[in-house]
């Protein structure tokens, strides 16, 4: 039986989401603030803002699974709340509370500290550093204590199509980067976050968290100095580490035991797919 999905939040990740539940039979609609796009694949785009209730009140009825992946408008800690906190409790409102089999929140590695050299997987205490981290881990701590089937994935920073702008600044040589002291770099290829949402949506007993993330942690320096060799750039002169990123190694190996493998398992690799295609 196909599901009926609503992606609130249908951007980059949104979309190559509904693409793949769109090729195995789901309905699905995506939410957008802005104008619906064209029909894409059989997608049902629908207009609405998070932040205004009045907006939602004519969603589809019967949804069966939402994946929550909103952008806040702006960085900071009134837009982030707006969308995240505010905005899914909005939503939670405006759908049938009794169609709903399963709910994706799409978090991120920002709600954990610095750990140094250390492995970071779901049971390390989360200790965001910015607003950003604190504001989604209120959000998904108010998703868990809903009454419905629910599975945040904390992602690592996304790479892929459209997303280059890394390339472009070490080929402008504006990039630094630590060397004496290991700064960990996680990664995963868009393609791959996508594909791990649809499988937790669709995952028979998931657990309550996983780390969305590849299977190669590197230091910043390695990864850098590889992307500066494969885009003939000049190699990032010494620097401070990222700030308001603290250094950590992410484990995916709960959402491998899952029975999800990653498409493109280090980023090295990905990247330089990418720089092949020219994408």
């Amino acid at each position: 039986m196909s599901a009926r999905v609503l992606i609130a939040g249908c951007g980059d990740v949104g979309l190559r989401v509904a693409q793949r539940l769109r090729a195995r039979g789901d309905t699905v609609w995506a939410l957008r603030r802005s104008m619906a796009r064209p029909d894409d694949g059989g997608i049902q785009w629908l207009q609405g803002d998070l932040t205004r209730p009045a907006s939602l009140r004519e969603l589809p009825a019967g949804i069966t699974h939402l994946v929550y992946l909103p952008t806040p408008d702006a960085r900071d800690a009134a837009a982030y709340r707006a969308v995240f906190v505010d905005g899914l409790r909005h939503l939670f409102d405006a759908l049938d509370a009794g169609a709903l089999q399963r709910v994706l929140l799409v978090s991120s590695s920002a709600v954990y500290g610095e750990h140094g050299d250390a492995w970071v997987n779901e049971e390390t205490p989360p200790d965001p550093p910015g607003f950003n981290g604190a504001t989604l881990l209120e959000a998904e701590h108010w998703l868990l204590a809903q009454p419905v089937s629910s599975v945040v994935l904390r992602l690592a920073g996304l790479y892929g199509p459209g997303r280059l702008q890394l390339i472009e600044r070490l080929r402008a040589a504006t990039v630094r980067v630590p060397r004496e002291t290991a700064h960990w770099a996680n990664r995963i290829h868009v393609d791959d976050a996508a594909a791990a949402i649809v499988h937790l949506l669709s995952l028979a007993h998931p657990m309550s968290l996983y780390l969305g993330v590849d299977d190669t942690p590197l230091p910043l320096h390695v990864l850098y100095d590889q992307l500066a060799s494969l885009a003939g750039a000049p190699m990032p002169d010494e620097g401070a580490s990222p700030p308001g990123v603290g250094s950590k190694r992410l484990s995916n190996a709960r959402l491998r035991a899952s029975g999800f493998a990653p498409q493109w398992p280090d980023a090295r690799d990905g990247y330089a797919a990418l720089l092949q295609r020219g994408v």
